[in-house]
This record gives structure tokens, C-alpha cells and sequence, in this order.
């Protein structure tokens, strides 16, 4: 069976293929050769979503799903959430992202932040929406090299790592897009009776 994921984002592909039983290949934007950029216009995450879903099913006629996953930081009221990617602009630099992240917090005493993300799926008929979380902290040097974004300087409950030291195994067990992933493959598998 094969899922189109409304993504360019190859490192998004990667990690949701490990989650994957060996039965489902997941086909990005790219692979079915959408390269029209979908404008996220959207203040939620859910929005966001739904947006990339929904033109992905309306244009092509395709089932799909997509997401949208931000850093919500408490301190900073939920910021940067859905402007994660871009939250220092629109160049998308993760390291900029970071600094801006540190300065903003430079002076409060919190540094607790989670993760999250939102599929949408368009399957058929039926639009739903899943939600994956995980909490932890944000610290002010980056540790590890695995992972991309913000996933040097989060600590997740429980750990003594960051996202980016404790390597794709162990993130792919807890990660706010794990989590996430698995409601949406139980509903899928269950409808499908795969």
C-alpha cells in the first residue's frame, strides 16, 4: 500500500518510514512530481494541516495526509508554534531559529517547552485529525547530531539527552510526530484491515 505525505521535507519521509510496518511505502510531494508550493496560511497547526491535506486530495484526487509540528515554548506564550520553521524568518535557518529561541528566553526563568505535531488525513470521505506531544525542557548549547530544527536543544521528560543525542530508535519511540503517527497508522490499519 502506499501513502502520499504531503511533504517535501525529506528528513520528515525518513523518520515516518522507520515508524512504518514493511506493508506501507510512504510517496512524497516530490515522487508524485507536485512541486507547487503550498502556501501554509494557517495560524494553527491544525490549519496548516488540513490546508496541505486538502490540496493535495482536491488537486490530484489522491488520499494523503500531511502535518504541520511545531516548538511550543510556555515563556513565550506558545511562540514560536506554527512559525517554528520560519520563526527568524523566511529563510528557514535552523540555527538563526535557535539563537532567536535563546535570546528570547535569555531572561526567564522557564524553559519548558513541547512539541507537537498535527496530521491531517484525507482519506475518502473522511477528513480526521490526529495529535502527538511531548514535553520537556530547552537548554542553551546544542548537544547531538541526529535529528533537524530544534531537536539539539529539547530535553524530553524524562531523559537526560536531547532529541538530536538520543538518535532516531529512541526519538521514534517518543517523539511528538511518533505519537502522532501511531494514531493515525491504528485508525488507518483498523479501517483498512491491514
Amino acid at each position: 500500500m502506499k501513502l502520499i505525505f504531503a511533504t517535501h521535507n525529506q528528513h520528515k519521509v525518513e523518520e515516518l518510514k522507520k515508524l512504518l510496518p514493511s506493508n506501507i511505502s510512504i510517496l512524497s510531494l516530490t515522487d508524485i512530481n507536485c512541486h507547487e508550493k503550498i502556501e501554509e496560511t494557517g495560524t494553527t497547526l491544525e490549519e496548516n494541516a488540513k490546508l496541505k491535506a486538502n490540496f493535495i486530495k482536491y488537486k490530484y484526487g489522491l488520499d494523503c495526509f500531511a502535518d504541520d509540528s511545531g516548538l511550543e515554548v510556555d515563556a513565550l506564550g506558545g511562540s514560536p508554534g506554527v512559525y517554528s520553521a520560519r520563526y527568524a524568518g523566511d529563510k528557514k535557518n535552523n540555527e538563526d531559529n535557535i539563537k532567536k529561541i535563546w535570546e528570547e528566553l535569555s531572561n526567564k526563568e522557564s524553559t519548558k517547552a513541547q512539541f507537537r505535531t498535527v496530521i491531517a488525513s484525507s482519506f475518502g470521505s473522511k477528513n480526521t485529525i490526529y495529535e502527538g506531544k511531548v514535553i520537556g525542557n530547552l537548554i542553551f548549547e546544542k548537544r547531538g547530531n541526529h535529528g533537524f530544527g530544534y531537536d539539539p536543544i529539547f530535553i524530553p521528560e524524562g531523559y537526560t539527552k536531547t532529541f538530536a543525542e538520543l538518535g532516531d530508535t529512541v526519538k521514534n519511540k517518543i517523539s511528538h510526530r511518533a505519537l502522532a503517527t501511531q494514531k493515525f497508522l491504528t485508525e488507518l490499519l483498523t479501517t483498512l484491515k491491514l
